[in-house]
């Protein structure tokens, strides 16, 4: 029923939009039309366009995404160990965190140059230090009295690590990488924006500044679809690691 109501929704939207594209209630030109989005999508297929486009940022969100799980389970790792340490950082991070990452773009590609590698790092930075305060924050409200029990046995630290915290922190970890897939694409293509050239994110810069508005909608739709497919990724990996 959810799954049907889903669709239908989305058709109803496809419907509309379609309808008044048609009958000239939006302007077409500027607007398009699912029709025309289709007929785009066809021929960028056929011409490997949109392939090579949506492949490039997979591939720039993907890195990204594994550097930030990384980096942030590693950071996290350490702050909880290091209890001083964790309080001499946390307002740094508070800081970074909030700093409008859309800022540090230009600053990176001075820095880095116009590179993969500057998208790459955009990605990072618009989910990094929101990692590490959720994961660290996760792994502080572990149950206390499972740790005692550990230490209560002979166990060590990273006893109490490996068999406590890791394992009780596992949904939290989900919804972190849940949350991150969608920063880390959301980082990518403010990179493209100013750096890149190609992805999806140059495309609808591209597209913009040509005034081919089809070629825009069917880029926005695609990334809409790609959102989606790696939110559904991470799902899946959830219904695995909680069994």
């Amino acid at each position: 029923f959810v799954a049907a109501c889903r669709f239908l929704g989305f058709l109803l939207i496809l419907t509309v939009w379609e309808l008044s594209s048609d009958f000239q209630l939006i302007d077409s030109f500027i607007f398009s039309s699912p029709l025309k989005v289709v007929r785009t999508i066809g021929t960028m297929w056929t011409d490997g366009s949109l392939i090579r486009h949506t492949a490039i940022t997979l591939g720039e969100t993907a890195a990204s995404f594994i550097l930030v799980i990384l980096f942030s389970f590693l950071t996290a790792t350490l702050l909880w160990f290091f209890h001083s340490l964790s309080e001499i950082l946390e307002p740094w991070l508070v800081i970074l965190n909030s700093l409008p990452k859309s800022a540090l773009a230009p600053l990176l590609i001075v820095w880095l140059g116009a590179s993969m590698r500057t998208i790459i790092v955009a990605g990072m930075s618009v989910a990094i230090f929101g990692s590490i305060i959720s994961m660290y924050t996760a792994f502080c409200e572990t149950d206390p009295e499972a740790m005692k029990l550990i230490y209560t046995l002979g166990g060590n630290r990273l006893q109490v690590m490996t068999h406590v915290v890791c394992p009780s922190s596992l949904p939290s970890v989900i919804s972190i990488l849940k949350v991150n897939i969608g920063l880390c694409l959301v980082g990518v293509i403010i990179g493209e924006f100013l750096s890149a050239r190609a992805g999806l994110g140059y495309l609808i810069t591209y597209s913009a500044q040509t005034f081919t508005m089809t070629v825009l909608m069917t880029s926005i739709m695609v990334l809409c679809l790609l959102s989606w497919l790696l939110y559904q990724a991470i799902a899946c990996v959830e219904k695995k690691l909680t069994r």
